[in-house]
């Protein structure tokens, strides 16, 4: 539910404290962290699949589009907190429209004692004088720009999540599949997660040849995450290490209940104290980013192009679609980021600058992959795995060391958004199982444990029983990805321009309003949406029948 105000005051809604809010860098910071922890490492894998044009046509425009439905919530999240006003404001009416109708009614009684007759009761003008206190008091509960004929409603002071501006514009049918689709990508994206960080430290640890200097790969050695099945029995029965009985699929679930029991409590508590750990990820993603970018180029310069991918196979274009979503996606967390920033005004700079140096990173991160390797896994990092070597100087120590710690990218950065995710997840589920208006009423049980578990076990039931991310990636990001990308956006923008025209009128202006404002965006958007979910199920019937 959203932040409640003082009692005393019920228009003063969603005041920042200054403790509470963060400048424009850290906004900057905050999105930057939530964008590119979803698919950035897997879009090597599917540029080389789709074509290098292609691919660059498709991510661009769907970098674009991202960014369209961002400012469709960012003027959702001001209608709500204008409807929230509007309704607060009626509240208030009413409640000092009661207390005049009784100051007129106590007048009236005074004045005809008064005119009736005199009277030597003392209490007489004590009674007066408690009205006259009354009223005043009343008035000074008043806040001040609520006696003015001047309101601000459009505002993002007030953090509504997605689901809070369902439940605001949308009827019953609406908020059960607005649920439905967020349920979905929130799970999936946690299995994500999961998968990938532990199978990331498996094939750390465990022994493999080295995808960046070895390109004569067996099928027990490669990644095809495709094929979840084959891949699962394969590692069940091949070892870890020699002269050991750990199989490679007992480590990687070893891996995967660490994390959990790591990570997983974090559910439970809140993502508000989490600026320096934002800031320590967003050095480790650079890092990472520049250190395989200038890997690759070495590579390039120093051997030459080893890939030599198509430019364009219409084939690819599911699996690209399904990647480029996680790779732009941050709209179901935005309210949460959004509303502590202290200069509103400076929001949609903010995520202009976020998804223009994304795009880039993308881009150059790609581009320089799918040249400079022959064979690439679905997660890149995995092509810096540390070979083993006899040269022990400075340099090749020093390489080694970049390999590690790309290697361990997946682990830094997935780690620190699993638990902002999971909170997401959980707030939602409370929100759409809880009457949050008396959420303290419930036990403990319901508001601290429940909820968290409901949020984490699911994902780590799915993860513990298979590591394909491709088929993960690719069912959530084309369906309940597209689905809180773009379709959910253009409902919630449409449904708030409607409510807040019938209770505002047209005079009132939104000062966050879209600059793609037309009708025909929301036309335009929808109808891509549709072609591109269409074009992924066609593509899962063909490949059903092709097995």
């Amino acid at each position: 539910m959203p932040e409640r105000a003082d009692s005393a005051s019920p228009l003063v809604v969603g005041v920042n404290s200054p403790a509470a809010s963060y400048p424009t860098w850290i906004g900057f910071i905050f999105i930057f962290n939530l964008i590119v922890g979803t698919g950035a490492l897997t879009l090597p894998g599917v540029f080389a699949k789709a074509g290098w044009l292609l691919s660059l046509l498709v991510i661009v425009l769907l970098c674009f589009i991202s960014f369209i439905t961002v400012t469709f919530i960012i003027e959702s999240m001001a209608a709500a907190n204008a409807v929230k006003t509007w309704q607060n404001l009626q509240v208030l009416k009413r409640s000092y429209d009661f207390d005049s109708r009784e100051d007129l009614r106590q007048t009236s009684v005074a004045t005809e004692n008064e005119i009736g007759s005199e009277t030597d009761d003392p209490t007489a003008g004590l009674l007066s004088h408690q009205h006259q206190v009354g009223v005043t008091a009343r008035l000074e509960r008043m806040p001040l720009y609520a006696q003015h004929s001047t309101l601000i409603y459009y505002k993002l002071d007030e953090k509504f999540e997605l689901g809070e501006m369902a439940s605001l514009f949308f009827n019953d049918v609406g908020r059960v599949l607005f649920y439905l689709c967020i349920s979905v990508y929130l799970y999936g994206d946690l299995s994500i997660y999961s998968a990938a960080v532990a199978k990331s430290l498996r094939d750390l640890f465990c022994d493999h040849p080295n995808a960046t200097t070895t390109m004569d790969f067996d099928l027990d050695s490669s990644w095809n995450l495709s094929t979840a099945n084959n891949e699962t029995e394969e590692d069940a029965i091949k070892q870890c290490w020699q002269n050991h009985t750990l199989t490679r699929l007992n480590v990687y679930r070893l891996f995967l209940v660490g994390f959990i029991c790591i990570f997983g409590p974090f559910a439970a508590f809140s993502v508000q104290k989490t600026k320096y750990l934002q800031i320590i990820t967003v050095i480790f993603r650079w890092c990472a980013f520049i250190f395989m970018i200038s890997i690759a180029l070495k590579l390039l310069i120093t051997d030459g192009a080893k890939g030599h991918p198509v430019s364009m196979n219409i084939y690819g274009i599911p699996a690209l679609f399904g990647a480029c979503v996680y790779s732009f996606m941050c709209h179901h967390s935005l309210p949460s980021l959004l509303a502590p920033i202290r200069d509103k005004q400076s929001v949609g700079r903010i995520l202009c600058a976020d998804y223009l140096v994304i795009c880039l990173f993308y881009l150059l991160l790609a581009m320089t992959g799918i040249f400079a390797f022959e064979r690439l896994e679905d997660l890149y990092t995995l092509n810096f795995i540390p070979d083993q070597t006899a040269d022990h100087s400075f340099a090749a120590e020093l390489l080694v060391g970049i390999d590690y710690f790309l290697a361990l990218f997946p682990v830094f950065t997935l780690s620190a958004s699993f638990p902002i995710i999971a909170i997401t997840l959980r707030n939602n589920l409370q929100t759409l199982c809880l009457d949050m208006t008396r959420f303290e009423s419930y036990n403990f049980f319901v508001r601290r444990i429940l909820f968290p578990l409901l949020a984490v076990v699911p994902p780590f039931s799915i993860t513990y029983f298979t590591e394909s991310l491709t088929s993960l990636v690719a069912f959530t990001g084309s369906y309940a990805g597209a689905a809180i990308q773009y379709i959910i956006p253009i409902a919630l923008v449409y449904y708030a321009r409607n409510t807040c025209r019938e209770l505002l009128g047209s005079g009132v202006v939104n000062d966050f309003q879209s600059p793609f404002r037309g009708s025909h965006w929301l036309v335009i958007i929808l109808l891509w949406s549709l072609g591109c979910i269409s074009l992924v199920t066609l593509n899962f019937f063909l490949d059903a029948n092709s097995q």
